[in-house]
C-alpha cells in the first residue's frame, strides 16, 4: 500500500477514534489483499476483492472469523477512504447456522504443528498460545513483565482478556526454558511478541497466517 493512502487511512481511522489495535487489524487486512494482487488496493475492482475472498475462504481455508476480520478492514477502506460503493460482504457467506465444535489435536499434532515453524518467535508465541490455554488475543498482548517466573509463583499474568478481567494462567517449565531462549534472541522490550513497527505488537491478521502456514506444512 502506497504511503499517501495509507497516511489517509491512519489519519481517517484516528478522526474516527479507531483503536490502536483495530487501526493495525484493518492495515495488515488491506496490506494483504494489496499483496496478493501485486498492486494498490485502490486500483482494484469490486469483483477482484470478492474473488480474493473466495480465495481466502476456499484455497486458503481460513476460518470465517479471520475473513470476517479481513472483510471489516477492506470494506472500512474502500467506503470510508475510496468513497466507494461497496457489497457489504463481497461475496463472503453468513457464518453457517449451527455450531461444530473445534477440533482438538493431540499432543503429538501440536508438536508436529510448532516444529515445522521455523520462526523462533513466531513458534514461542504459537507454544505460548497452547501451553498457557490463551486466546490469540491475549497472547499477542502479553508482556515480558507479565511472565511471572519465581518458582514460588510460576504464572502468566493475563491483563484485560475476555470480559474485561485480569487473570493467571500456568507457566510451565518447559515454556519457560523456551521464553528464556527466546528473549536470548530477540530481547523484546514493550511487547512479549512485537510487531514489525515499533512499538507496536504482532497482529491477529499476522497470527492468523502463522498458523495456516504451519497447519499446511504439517499436513
Amino acid at each position: 500500500m502506497a504511503h499517501p493512502i495509507k497516511d489517509k487511512f491512519i489519519e481517517h481511522m484516528e478522526l474516527f477514534g479507531l483503536t490502536k489495535e483495530t487501526q493495525k487489524g484493518y492495515i495488515s487486512a488491506v496490506r494483504c489483499l494489496a499483496n496478493h494482487y501485486h498492486t494498490s488496493p485502490e486500483h482494484l475492482s469490486n469483483d477482484q476483492v470478492r474473488d480474493y475472498f473466495r480465495h481466502l475462504l476456499l484455497e486458503k481455508k481460513l476460518a470465517h472469523s479471520s475473513c470476517k476480520a479481513y472483510l471489516a478492514g477492506i470494506t472500512y477502506f474502500y467506503r470510508h477512504i475510496c468513497g466507494r460503493e461497496v457489497d457489504d460482504r463481497f461475496g463472503l457467506p453468513p457464518r453457517p447456522l449451527g455450531k461444530k465444535l473445534p477440533a482438538v489435536l493431540s499432543m503429538e499434532e501440536v508438536d508436529r504443528l510448532l516444529n515445522c515453524i521455523d520462526n523462533l518467535k513466531h513458534r514461542v508465541m504459537l507454544k505460548t498460545i497452547y501451553s498457557a490455554g490463551l486466546r490469540v488475543g491475549e497472547a499477542i498482548r502479553l508482556k515480558p513483565e507479565h511472565i511471572e517466573s519465581d518458582p514460588s509463583r510460576m504464572v502468566i499474568r493475563v491483563e484485560q482478556g475476555k470480559g474485561r478481567k485480569d487473570r493467571y494462567t500456568v507457566l510451565s517449565e518447559h515454556l519457560l526454558h523456551e521464553l528464556r531462549a527466546y528473549w536470548i534472541e530477540y530481547k523484546p522490550k514493550y511487547w512479549l511478541f512485537p510487531g514489525q513497527k515499533a512499538g507496536t505488537h504482532i497482529s491477529n491478521v499476522s497470527v492468523s497466517q502463522v498458523l495456516y502456514d504451519a497447519k499446511k506444512k504439517s499436513a
